[in-house]
Formats: C-alpha cells, structure tokens, sequence
C-alpha cells in the first residue's frame, strides 16, 4: 500500500484499489484539484457541515482540518465509503461521522445505484454509461437530517442528483451550499432551475467560492470590506 499526498490530505491507498484513471488522477494531484482549491472558502470555523458524495474522503480531510467544524459525511458507493474511511482515519481528529447511504428530499425509499470501474462516474443514473453492478440503497430525509444535527453548510459532488434534491428538499438553517455542477447529465435548464431553487431558499450564487463548476451559493451576508471601501471613496 502507497500513502500519497493529495492537496496536503494523507492517501493511504494500493494501486489496484482504485481504476486506473483515478490512480493517475490521484498521482497528479488532478483528483478534485478544483473542489479542494475552493471548498475552504464555503466552510467557517465551527460549521456543522453536511457532505453528500464524499469520495475518497479528501475533499472530507479538507473541510474537516478547518477549526472546530464537524462534518457528517455520506457516500452511497460501499468500496468507495470503506476506502474514504481509511483516509478519514488517517487525517481526522474525530471530527467525522461517515455513513455508507444516501440522503434525499422526502420520505425514506430505495434508490438504484449505477456502480461503475471509475467511482466518481458511479450515480443513480444508468443512461449515464455502461456500469458494472446496480445495487438498492434505501434513504433517508435529508432535512430531517438537517434539522436533527442543526447543519449550516451543505457540500456535495453527488453525480447529477443535485438538480432534484435542491429543487425538492426545504434545507432549513442551511447558511452556505458548494457543489459541483453536472451539467452534462442535465443541461443549462438545469443549471438555471438549481440557482432558481436556491434563490427561494435565500441563498444566491456568490462568486467569491465559486470556479467553473464548483459553486457557491450563500446567504446574503451584505457587503465586502472591499465594496465598502469603493463605496465610501466614491
């Protein structure tokens, strides 16, 4: 077994556990390059964070290395959740509750998972590619969640399923959201009804957390000390 650097985060991991793609994007330091450079400007100190589509955990690392935030963390993929296990043990304080599963708007009910050779293209979309294995995951109510943990911040890189728990889940007492668009899986009519959905929770795109697909929506939280600044000379 290796231990690889990845974006400061310890990656103890064996070459064949993991598709070759992922083991060269790992390698590079490609794997989420983008997620990693952005997420820390959508986390505070003390959040209490939800994460949806952990992966390997490094994204998890990252978040959970920022001062007194908690993180529960969910990642649907049974290999993939056992590996982000060995990456969180090895990075985090106990700071990390991880959970093999899904959360979802609504009642509780069993959701087809895709399960493909590279996890991160594995959904709950078949016609995305060809897949290896479907298995049946049963959910859980993602604002009870919310409501039970009193989480502020929502992250996610969940493969296409956004665009329907945004528009559908109420997500009460959530400050800040970063995800990762799949805009190939739902076009930019689904793009454009993810950010009308969060702008009638409150919450609009905020381009100081927010690089290509990786968006931030937030709270309005009033003006910048830089607009201030500009404001006041002018």
């Amino acid at each position: 077994m290796n231990e690889l650097n990845v974006h400061g985060v310890r990656v103890p991991i064996a070459r064949d556990e993991v598709s070759p793609e992922i083991w060269h994007a790992l390698k590079t330091g490609s794997y989420e390059a983008n997620e990693a450079r952005r997420v820390a400007r959508a986390i505070r100190p003390g959040d209490r964070v939800l994460e949806l589509g952990a992966g390997l955990g490094v994204i998890t690392s990252i978040i959970a290395s920022i001062d007194d935030v908690r993180v529960w963390s969910f990642e649907a993929d049974p290999q993939t959740a056992r590996l982000a296990e060995r990456v969180i043990a090895s990075n985090c304080d106990g700071n990390v509750a991880m959970t093999n599963g899904i959360l979802a708007a609504g009642p509780a009910r069993t959701i087809p998972f895709y399960r493909r050779a590279d996890f991160w293209m594995s959904s709950g979309f078949a016609e995305q590619g060809p897949y290896e294995e479907v298995i049946e995951i049963a959910s859980n109510d993602i604002d009870a969640f919310i409501g039970q943990h009193g989480i502020n911040a929502l992250v996610m890189d969940i493969e296409g399923a956004e665009l329907d728990l945004l528009q559908e889940a109420r997500l009460p007492g959530i400050e800040r959201v970063f995800l990762e668009l799949h805009d190939h899986l739902y076009g930019l009519a689904g793009v454009q009804a993810i950010t009308s959905a969060m702008e009638r929770k409150g919450l609009i795109y905020d381009p100081r957390g927010s690089s290509g697909p990786c968006v931030l929506y937030s709270a309005d939280d009033g003006e910048r000390q830089f607009d201030a600044e500009i404001a006041h000379a002018t």
